[in-house]
């Protein structure tokens, strides 16, 4: 299947907040990540930045939470365009353009080793694990070498495969959960 992968990355932790697998580029897998990434949001903080790139899903998936929600998820995108800094805007932002850049091609190395998918529920079970691995397990230069997200429980944890038992075990956990509060 063709499929499109978006990615919100929280520029300070390097988390990984918002993500969604599509089979299109439309705004509607847009705005689906982006209230992943907002989730339980209720106002914006005061330094709130929303960098993309100059794809035109992002201004209108930002239009879309301000009818939504009015003033207190009102942002602007900030939009860097292009590979060169020939804008002051450009010239600000543009290392968190890079930012999500990287993360897009980690991605796509960990991707490409699976020759794609059948179907876009197993893209997004895939995407859904890598981004499990990226935040809780996957060690960051700019963290001293821990992850962007750090959990008491799995940090104690002796080696990976104890830590990926673990957060199996806390997944099949909340899917018990869910189960019985429907």
């Amino acid at each position: 299947i063709k499929s499109y992968i978006w990615l919100i990355i929280d520029a300070a932790s390097r988390a990984i907040i918002g993500y969604q697998v599509s089979d299109n580029r439309g705004v509607g897998p847009c705005i689906l990540a982006m209230r992943m990434a907002l989730k339980g949001i209720t106002e914006l903080p005061k330094n709130f930045k929303f960098i993309a790139d100059g794809y035109s899903a992002y201004p209108l998936a930002a239009q879309q939470f301000f009818h939504e929600f009015g003033e207190k998820l009102k942002f602007e995108i900030t939009q860097v365009i292009g590979l060169q800094n020939e804008d002051e805007v450009s010239k600000e932002y543009r290392p968190f353009k890079q930012m999500i850049e990287r993360l897009n091609r980690t991605y796509k190395a960990s991707y490409r080793i699976t020759n794609g998918f059948d179907n876009y529920d197993g893209a997004n079970y895939d995407l859904t694990l890598w981004v499990a691995y990226y935040n809780f397990l996957r060690p960051h230069k700019h963290n001293d070498y821990r992850p962007p997200v750090v959990d008491e429980i799995l940090s104690k944890a002796e080696n990976m495969p104890a830590r990926w038992q673990l957060m199996i075990y806390f997944g099949q956990k909340k899917i018990l959960e869910l189960q019985a509060a429907s």
